[in-house]
């Protein structure tokens, strides 16, 4: 075979190649952080604040107004970042391992819920559905005096934490909170491979 002939096939291969590869790399959330992945947090963090939009890709939004942000380890951290970029400081690397130390083993989801009471959220309990297993969380926070609104109701926020172990970073979760009647008052679809 010429050269000419050979390069030619070296370029074919690497074009088919280059064409097969996915165009972006597959994200999925990062429930435990690697030194890259926390490097990668806290530059997306600082790159954060010339955006007016940060946290998109964390927020699920739900019926009536109510909405979940799951706080993963990469999230916190670059909203660690993007904090002390508006206050034109450095994190340390104590205040980062302090903070991931935090979130070690945990996915948490600040809710936002919207109810006809000042104490609607009082006694509401959360589950994570994942597949047919029923995820009790490890601590729940209920905004016991929610903030009224402009339309009569209230909105309360709400955090609850559960275990990440064992969750698959890509899998399709369901949070579901429950009044004491067992009643579903709010669901939420999250997609963990869409988070980091």
């Amino acid at each position: 075979m010429s050269r000419k002939h050979s390069w030619r096939a070296a370029v074919l291969l690497l074009a088919a190649a280059l064409a097969l590869a996915p165009a972006h790399p597959v994200e999925a959330a990062l429930l435990v952080l690697t030194e890259r992945d926390r490097s990668e947090a806290i530059r997306v963090g600082k790159r954060s604040v010339q955006a007016e939009e940060f946290g998109a890709e964390w927020k699920v939004a739900g019926v009536g107004g109510q909405s979940v942000v799951v706080m993963t380890a990469f999230h916190r951290l670059a909203l660690a970042a993007r904090n002390s970029a508006f206050q034109n400081r450095e994190l340390k690397p104590r205040d980062i391992d302090s903070l991931l130390k935090e979130y070690d083993g945990k996915l948490i989801f600040w809710a936002t819920l919207r109810g006809a009471k000042a104490d609607f959220a009082r006694f509401y309990a959360p589950a994570l559905l994942v597949q047919q297993e029923e995820i009790r969380p490890t601590f729940t926070q209920n905004e016991r005096t929610a903030k009224p609104d402009e339309d009569g109701r209230f909105t309360a926020r709400c955090i609850y934490v559960f275990p990440s172990e064992g969750l698959d970073p890509m899998a399709k979760l369901l949070l579901v909170v429950r009044d004491p009647d067992e009643r579903q008052v709010a669901r939420f679809t999250v997609d963990l491979s869409a988070m980091r």
